[in-house]
């Protein structure tokens, strides 16, 4: 099972470094998939660390969650550890669709986003860190009574994805019609990000459905 995680991990972050990226640009305009000035860019970009920040979290993200949901220690007498670990992995990358949500929706409403107006990349940290410890304190007070925490976790990452692109889907659509300058950037990444998080959701619900048929296995054989 472990093995099977790995295999599901590997290649997600292979999607997600390959396509996060050039996804934004091509969806944000301005670009043709075979002109020089699109790879040139890619490349600058891939070339800045803050281009790297939502790749590592969604990555980061698919692979804590699937070596949790393979881990059944959860079933013991103590499972303060694994909770405030998937906590604090679903606040994250909640925190990365709200973050992406609005940040489309400010793109909408004026032509100019609101990252067009802030001083530094530590700023725009610092948003999505208040975003991430909500999200971890909701987290934690919905989760710490629960037996299945990282099913829950996964199941609410998937209709939080579904509904992040629900936003930012029509904003972009907004945005390429009012023919604005940097906004459909913004919203190009909101929808890049959310159907990151959708892909994610995934990979740990399979092994989790593989888990559960295991499981059942072993319970029959023994009967």
């Amino acid at each position: 099972m472990r093995k099977w995680g790995t295999v599901i991990t590997l290649f997600y972050a292979l999607i997600i470094m390959g396509l996060f990226v050039p996804a934004v640009m091509l969806l944000g305009g301005g670009y043709s998939s075979l002109s020089p000035d699109f790879y040139r860019t890619v490349r600058d970009a891939y070339g800045e660390w803050p281009s790297w920040m939502p790749i590592a979290v969604v990555i980061s993200g698919q692979a804590i969650l699937i070596f949790l949901s393979v881990d059944t220690t959860q079933k013991r007498l103590k499972p303060r550890a694994h909770i405030a670990v998937t906590c604090a992995v679903a606040s994250m990358l909640f925190a990365l669709l709200a973050f992406a949500a609005i940040f489309s929706l400010d793109a909408t409403i004026k032509s100019r986003t609101f990252l067009d107006k802030i001083d530094s990349v530590t700023q725009v940290i610092g948003l999505w860190g208040i975003l991430w410890a909500l999200w971890g304190i909701l987290f934690y007070l919905y989760f710490r009574n629960s037996t299945e925490v990282t099913t829950r976790a996964v199941s609410w990452l998937l209709k939080g994805s579904v509904l992040e692109l629900l936003i930012a889907v029509p904003c972009h659509i907004v945005v390429r019609r009012r023919h604005d300058c940097s906004a459909p950037i913004a919203t190009s990444f909101g929808i890049v990000t959310g159907i990151a998080v959708m892909l994610l959701s995934f990979g740990p619900s399979v092994l989790l459905l593989y888990k559960k048929r295991l499981d059942a296995y072993s319970t029959r054989s023994s009967t």
